[in-house]
């Protein structure tokens, strides 16, 4: 009991030392869990190429301790700037059926209340409000063809909430990876 009270008092001292070091460099104190850090920046870079890096090979490849990159780590993850998750290839692990729902949500709803009701069936993995032609872009993965087909007669076709729905099916995966949406390495406003 002793040892966890001295471990958590030596944690707080160590948030509260980051956060008044983040004042001297004149961040926000609790700035240290923001992915626009330069340091959280490398650190997500890393793991998108390795989500499961130790942080012992994260902290010597950016010099920096171990415990420094636990916390960061830790920080951006409690904050929800950041995820750890495994990306599997529909194809390499032979999903019968995968596809790209475009779905036009009808006037009666909205595309949240439609990405809820959706984004609750576990064969969705992407469900992305968009503008442009559609209002929703879901992306969902079967392991039968036949379960795909009821997925489309029991949740989409002839729902009320949905106007217009366009079933994309894959194809050939070229690339499948979660990205940042912008390069950090950007200098005057402009990408490398």
């Amino acid at each position: 009991m002793a040892q966890d009270t001295k471990m958590a008092e030596t944690s707080v001292g160590k948030l509260m030392a980051e956060d008044a070091l983040a004042e001297a460099l004149g961040r926000k104190p609790g700035s240290l869990n923001s992915p626009e850090d330069s340091l959280n920046r490398a650190i997500i870079r890393m793991l998108q190429e390795d989500g499961r890096l130790p942080f012992q090979t994260i902290a010597a490849a950016l010099n920096v301790s171990e415990g420094t990159i636990r916390n960061r780590f830790n920080r951006m993850k409690e904050a929800g700037h950041l995820r750890v998750v495994a990306l599997a290839d529909p194809i390499a692990i032979n999903y019968r059926a995968d596809a790209m729902l475009g779905i036009k949500v009808a006037a009666n709803a909205t595309p949240e209340q439609v990405a809820r009701r959706l984004s609750g069936h576990p064969a969705a993995v992407y469900v992305l409000w968009v503008s442009g032609r559609y209002d929703l872009l879901v992306e969902v993965v079967f392991e039968t063809r036949a379960a795909f087909l009821k997925f489309l007669q029991d949740h989409c076709y002839g729902r009320e909430d949905i106007a217009l729905i366009e079933v994309m099916t894959g194809l050939e995966m070229y690339k499948n990876q979660f990205l940042l949406k912008r390069d950090f390495d950007v200098d005057n406003g402009q990408p490398e």
